[in-house]
């Protein structure tokens, strides 16, 4: 029976699949418009006819998956395929805990199974088509299984450590729940290069060299210590180029693509590293960090209301006959035995506000990146910066006229063309 709970959800999931459509269409009809003067050669007429070719292939990749994920979802919603897999959960289980993760890990695999395709159409046709995919169908199927291990240990630990929390803590849960992932969080930031990326990438240290000088030369400037610097076969995957900071204090670490090295100058590279600098001297990783922080303990606080009061109706939402689950049981009211089904409810719920909360943080970022190209600037790099920027975006086939709109949702850094005119001031 659909309760008005279960109309909320489908509301609310039917407006974000909406606005979603409408900013994809948005940019799909901006993406073939005249190039700004600053920008306008980047492309030569061959190069610019690719990236428009790139871009429609995966806008209309986008469409369908798009279409597709949100079909099954519904699907779930109305034919109560949330309630069908609590129910196999349960006549396999019967531990709280194990519910829970056997729910989940249905769910979870079942979703990854089904977007299996679409992930293999993704590399090895458009991805391959245009020149970016190096991987092959073996590292491909590694990485997947690896993935599926990773995710058991590391998310099946997490819904284990947050069920029992709830269940010995009840209405102070929350407070639990938050500093257990705060706690997580500090420590991937911390330790996710030396911990998770060497299960799919090899790296090693930077060797002696012209870069490696100019690279210590300039932290040695602007009084940055740094003696993690490393390089990252990332051209095993694709010849796309990356870099990024990871860590805190004396595990802070800059780890470049290969990929990187190859398509940019010496000098480009210490922009680039100058901007990323920028960010750590400007404090914006531990500002952003203090948010998310914030963030999580907001959501759990809200989750923490919803598992209290509304816990029932959450699960009669999702189709589940709740006389059966407590059947038998001591306590009626124990909503521990529903925590993943509200779990399932309250992040639809929440993802109104997670919206509003993205278009903030993505304002933040955006001026974050400004203030770290400024960095840069400030130490005689402006120039290089720019022809970074210029490459990598030329090298990705990278959209050069996104909508405003769909900057406005869904940008964490300001435009190629933003950056650029930033970088001339």
């Amino acid at each position: 029976m659909y309760t008005v709970l279960f109309f909320v959800i489908i509301a609310i999931l039917v407006l974000d699949f909406a606005l979603e459509s409408i900013l994809d269409h948005l940019n799909g009809k901006n993406a073939s418009a005249t190039l700004p003067a600053e920008v306008s050669d980047i492309y030569d007429a061959e190069k610019y006819k690719k990236q428009q070719e790139y871009f429609v292939a995966n806008e209309k990749f986008g469409l369908v998956s798009g279409v597709f994920g949100f079909v099954v979802m519904m699907l779930m919603f109305f034919l109560f395929g949330f309630a069908f897999v609590d129910g196999l959960a349960r006549s396999w289980v019967n531990d709280t805990i194990l519910v829970a993760l056997v729910f989940f890990g249905i769910l979870y695999y079942a979703n990854d199974v089904i977007s299996l395709p679409f992930e293999y159409y993704k590399t090895f046709v458009i991805e391959e088509k245009f020149g970016f995919n190096k991987m092959t169908k073996k590292l491909f199927a590694m990485d997947t299984i690896k993935g599926w291990l990773m995710t058991a240990v590391l998310g099946g630990g997490i819904i284990a450590l947050l069920v029992w929390l709830y269940e010995v803590l009840g209405e102070y849960f929350w407070l639990a729940g938050w500093a257990l992932m705060s706690f997580i969080s500090i420590f991937l930031m911390m330790f996710y290069s030396n911990l998770i990326v060497p299960l799919f990438n090899k790296q090693t240290p930077l060797e002696e060299g012209e870069l490696r000088t100019a690279i210590e030369e300039f932290c040695g400037k602007v009084g940055f210590k740094l003696d993690n610097l490393f390089v990252m076969d990332g051209s095993k995957r694709t010849t796309k180029a990356n870099a990024y900071f990871t860590g805190l204090g004396a595990k802070k670490r800059i780890v470049l693509y290969d990929t990187l090295i190859s398509t940019l100058s010496t000098e480009e590279i210490v922009a680039v590293l100058a901007h990323e600098i920028g960010h750590y001297k400007k404090k914006h990783t531990m500002r952003m960090l203090f948010i998310s922080l914030l963030n999580s303990g907001v959501i759990f606080y809200l989750l923490s209301l919803v598992l209290g009061s509304y816990s029932q109706p959450c699960a009669e939402a999702l189709g589940v006959d709740v006389n059966s689950v407590f059947a038998g049981a001591s306590d009626y009211a124990d909503s521990t035995r529903l925590f993943h089904l509200g779990l399932i409810v309250f992040g639809v719920l929440y993802t109104p506000i997670s919206t509003l909360l993205g278009i903030g943080l993505n304002v933040l970022s955006r001026k974050n990146e400004y203030e770290a190209d400024n960095f840069a600037k400030e130490h005689g790099l402006a120039e290089p910066l720019a022809g970074a920027l210029r490459k990598l975006s030329m090298s990705s086939l990278s959209n050069l006229t996104p909508h405003p709109a769909y900057v406005f949702f869904h940008y964490s850094h300001p435009t190629l063309l933003q950056r650029l005119r930033n970088l001339k001031k």
